[in-house]
């Protein structure tokens, strides 16, 4: 079964996932130039529950939030990359500045962000709080992150 799908696609699967009594884990990102980092932040976030859905944002999307030049790996590319680990269960790309509608859609057990994220900041927080589920921060791998291998390559 190809693990990237499509929104609605996606929620369909998660509903017959809920239905058996499968915990849903909830995280989203760019992902791009995927590193050990991503990869730790990932299996330790699959820990909390039975299914790990991994909502990516299209290239539209992080051109807007990060700026002309990024991405660097392209939307397709980087969901095969995340889907290739074997702690993901689905792969699924947004167009929004955020995945505020989706986590609506979706309502995860487990809404996982990184601990760069201030708790009061982390989207989706108060909803998923609101029918008495967990909103996680991870501790992000110290000294590795897309943006400083990108200054490192400008650097050579």
């Amino acid at each position: 079964m190809n693990k990237i799908v499509m929104n609605e696609e996606a929620i369909r699967f998660i509903n017959i996932k809920k239905d058996i009594g499968k915990k849903i884990i909830f995280t989203n990102g760019v992902f791009d130039l995927f590193h050990f980092g991503h990869v730790r932040y990932l299996k330790e976030a699959s820990s909390y529950g039975d299914c790990l859905v991994v909502a990516i944002n299209s290239d539209k999307s992080v051109k807007k939030i990060k700026g002309p030049t990024r991405p660097i790996i392209n939307q397709n590319q980087r969901a095969e990359i995340v889907s290739s680990l074997e702690c993901v269960t689905f792969v699924t790309i947004f167009d929004e500045d955020n995945p505020f509608n989706l986590i609506k859609k979706i309502k995860p057990d487990f809404l996982i962000k990184g601990s760069n994220w201030k708790y009061d900041e982390i989207v989706g927080r108060e909803f998923v709080e609101s029918y008495g589920c967990q909103v996680i921060r991870i501790k992000l791998t110290e000294g590795i992150s897309t943006t400083k291998i990108i200054e490192r390559i400008k650097k050579i």
